[in-house]
């Protein structure tokens, strides 16, 4: 019987997934696809086959994908059909680890319970691949799971990046800088080593931008330092989340008699490039958008994203690349050209032609620092820590 591995990226409003065939010389894509617009008006669900042949597109009713578990539901009928039988395994992404975990770790009750106490680091991620893992534990009750981190990657940290400037007893229960966007920065720099060594043995500033967003210093392919902090709201500006705050603000909100829950959807889900421009934290809306508000919004993600950019080469101790990934990074050219002019100073230089071309290298070819554009591939990243976890105990 053919032995498969089912990756789910469960997002704040998305399921990603995809499904690999264990072979004797690996894992190999079968189809992939996702659940779009949970929670919204519009859900959708679509899948194609390794060849991009369409295997399902249809529009979903609200009440259908309501949340993450509905979601899943529908998804786990339709690969059940699809296949005949349950996937021999599921992994996921799971936002948060906590200060203990370093590795992908095969799914039990114990480490649940774990993972639930991390739910306010994470809130609009967390919940929902918890979700999505105890859905499959209902429909599936025998398959294992496995569970990779966004924040294992970036365990390589030196002590002082990891640290608060806080008495050292809350770093001892956890305060403490973890970074996120793990599992794309560890595509990243796979990426380099395969197809440009020379870069991943030096020092690279690496921008995950979509509507979640970081920065990741690279140094010999480790993590060394990272924008995103103790939670996912920290460092360079979000769709709907503000990035670096000065933390009066929050003392402010508090002694104005606002309570933590609307201080943590005023900063989760209406703040940044949609609490600035007042109409939309999508960035593709607010590109064609010539209102003041929204260049303004254009403008304030730009330059703190450079800013972000520009420390990590203090962390670093210097800047050999500059890799731009996810969704904003790889499609949007406009904000790649206004982030590079920010560093000018410093000799970037981008080649307008290749830029708006979305080559795989946009700077020019006197440029002081080389850019490059790098689609992430976090499900591929997901499915080979859980092919090793799955390996260790022969896939049974």
């Amino acid at each position: 019987m053919m032995e498969t591995l089912f990756v789910v990226n469960a997002g704040s409003s998305s399921l990603k997934f995809r499904l690999f065939e264990r072979r004797s010389d690996g894992l190999h894509v079968c189809l992939r696809g996702q659940l779009s617009g949970i929670g919204s008006a519009e859900p959708a669900f679509e899948a194609a086959d390794h060849e991009g042949g369409e295997l399902v597109r249809r529009a979903l009713a609200p009440a259908q994908a309501h949340d993450a578990a509905q979601a899943q539901s529908i998804l786990g009928e339709w690969l059940h059909d699809h296949l005949g039988a349950p996937p021999s395994a599921v992994a996921h992404r799971v936002v948060h680890g906590g200060p203990d975990i370093g590795e992908a770790r095969l799914i039990d009750e114990a480490l649940l319970a774990q993972l639930e106490q991390l739910v306010p680091l994470a809130p609009l991620h967390q919940p929902a691949a918890l979700a999505v893992i105890r859905t499959v534990q209902r429909m599936a009750p025998g398959v294992p799971q496995i569970a990779c981190f966004d924040t294992a990657f970036h365990r390589s940290h030196p002590p002082v990046a990891d640290r608060f400037a806080l008495p050292r007893r809350f770093y001892a229960e956890g305060v403490r800088r973890y970074g996120f966007h793990g599992l794309s920065y560890e595509y990243i720099a796979s990426q380099l080593r395969t197809h440009w060594p020379a870069l991943a043995a030096g020092r690279v500033a690496a921008a995950h931008l979509g509507a979640g967003a970081s920065v990741c210093g690279l140094v010999d392919g480790r993590s060394v330092s990272s924008s995103m902090g103790f939670s996912a709201l920290d460092g360079i500006p979000m769709a709907t989340r503000p990035g670096q705050l000065d933390p009066g603000v929050v003392l402010w909100m508090l002694d104005r008699g606002m309570n933590a829950r609307e201080i943590e959807a005023l900063l989760y889900k209406q703040s940044g490039l949609a609490g600035l421009s007042g109409t939309s934290g999508d960035m593709r809306e607010l590109i064609g958008n010539d209102s003041a508000d929204a260049r303004l919004a254009l403008d304030y993600f730009a330059l703190y994203t450079a800013q972000a950019l520009a420390a990590l080469g203090t962390a670093m101790g210097g800047l050999d690349a500059l890799v731009f990934t996810a969704g904003i990074g790889e499609h949007a050219a406009p904000v790649r050209a206004s982030i590079c002019a920010h560093l000018a100073w410093l000799g970037v230089r981008l080649d307008a032609a290749r830029n708006v071309a979305h080559a795989s290298r946009i700077s020019s070819d006197d440029s002081a620092i080389e850019v490059r554009v790098i689609p992430t591939n976090e499900e591929e990243v997901i499915a080979r820590h859980a092919h090793e976890v799955l390996e260790a105990r022969a896939w049974t």
